[in-house]
Formats: structure tokens, sequence, C-alpha cells
């Protein structure tokens, strides 16, 4: 499917026109949130193999290595993701790498033919408050799109763009011209 690039004006300023530009560490293209999905979850599985070391030691209990997976992988994996175009597809990977997190953590690997249920219901065992990433990352959509339409400026312009209404002569000249 093309897409067809418009002429984007903001308070009489035309904005350039690029397919993919990086703002911030996060990569924003016109494919959606696909490469910054995926990019995400690289970065995410490097940071959960280089702490393996934390991960295999035992007498580290299993709710703070949950704690530590919190806040130094899965916080890799959702940065920026307020800005991501959630698909199936894409919804099914963040599940993924979170059921591969948690698996590593559990010292599981699929030759031990545990469903994911299982290895859920026993995090929700360890700690109980713990939110699947998927309505995380919903969650977080809703609050930024909550932030944004209560402020004024120019992400609050460019998030409800609206065309702008022609008037009654505006249109009869348009129809005359047809």
């Amino acid at each position: 499917m093309a897409s067809v690039l418009t002429d984007i004006w903001v308070k009489c300023e035309k904005l350039d026109c690029v397919n993919s530009f990086k703002y911030l560490g996060a990569f924003f293209a016109s494919e959606r949130a696909k490469p910054e999905i995926l990019a995400r979850i690289a970065q995410t599985t490097a940071a959960l193999t280089h702490l393996k070391t934390i991960w295999n030691i035992r007498k580290i209990a299993l709710s703070s290595k949950i704690r530590l997976m919190r806040s130094l992988v899965t916080s890799i994996l959702l940065y920026a993701c307020e800005s991501w175009t959630l698909t199936v597809d894409t919804g099914r990977w963040i599940q993924a790498m979170e059921m591969g997190c948690l698996r590593t953590l559990f010292g599981i690997t699929y030759r031990n033919h545990i469903f994911n249920e299982e290895v859920r219901n026993r995090t929700r065992q360890v700690i109980r408050p713990l939110e699947d990433l998927l309505p995380t990352v919903n969650r977080r959509k809703l609050k930024w799109y909550g932030h944004v339409t209560r402020s004024t400026g120019l992400a609050k312009t460019i998030l409800q763009g609206t065309v702008q209404r022609l008037d009654w002569f505006d249109a009869g000249r348009r129809h005359d011209e047809t």
C-alpha cells in the first residue's frame, strides 16, 4: 500500500516531509512502528543477555529478579512506546518478548514444554501486582494522549489535525471550477 505524501502546514509554515527520523533515541518511520519495535526488542534482548550472570545467581530471590527485569530490561522495551501504532503482529512480538524474559528468569526453556499461561501463573505467585506488557503499552498510550489533548501548542495541533473548513463562498467557487 503506497502512502500519499501531502504538504502539512502548521501555523503558516510548511513542514518537511521525510520517510523516517530519529528523535531522542526513538526511531519514527512511515512504516508505522515496526522498525522501532523490532529495534527495541533487539536492545531488550541484548540487555537481558548482559544480565545473565545475575539471573543465574540462586541466592537472589525471584521477586527481586522480576523487579530488576522490570526496571532494567523492560524499561528499554517500553521507551517511547506512546508513539507506537500497534497491530496484532506487533502485539504478539511484545508478548513473546515478555515471555522470553520471564522464561529466562525462571530458567525455563521451550524444551521443558511449559505453556505460557503456566509461566504467568508462576510469576503471579512470586509477585502479585504484575501487569502484562501489552496492557502497559496501551495504558501509556492513553495517558500520553490525554496529556497532549489537555495541553496547548503544536503537539495538540498535530495530533488532532483538522482540515480547514471551506466557507460557502469557497465551496461555491470550487463547484464552479469543476
